[in-house]
């Protein structure tokens, strides 16, 4: 099983692949999302998201510029002013 998860700017579409888990800067603080994770909206503060493609590999770092994350029953999207 896994969490879809999709990452975008206003110019494009910069990530979307299924992965373990995904940590968001948020702006109340970093949270993390697993697949099955309840319905939930953030605003995402300057910083980097990690994406785990499994349990036990070593994360991936993308950096990003302000936003909005958003998970629901299709996985987690994050649209991002700047990414990368």
């Amino acid at each position: 099983m896994a969490l879809h998860f999709e990452l975008v700017t206003p110019e494009k579409l910069v990530r979307s692949a299924e992965v373990y888990q995904v940590v968001v800067p948020g702006t109340e603080g970093d949270f993390g999302v697993l697949e099955g994770h309840a319905p939930f909206m953030s605003t995402i503060r300057d910083g980097e998201i990690l994406l785990f493609e499994s349990a036990s590999s070593t994360p991936e770092t993308i950096p990003v510029v302000g936003g909005f994350a958003e998970v629901n029953e299709k996985g987690l999207t994050v649209l991002a002013e700047k990414a990368g």
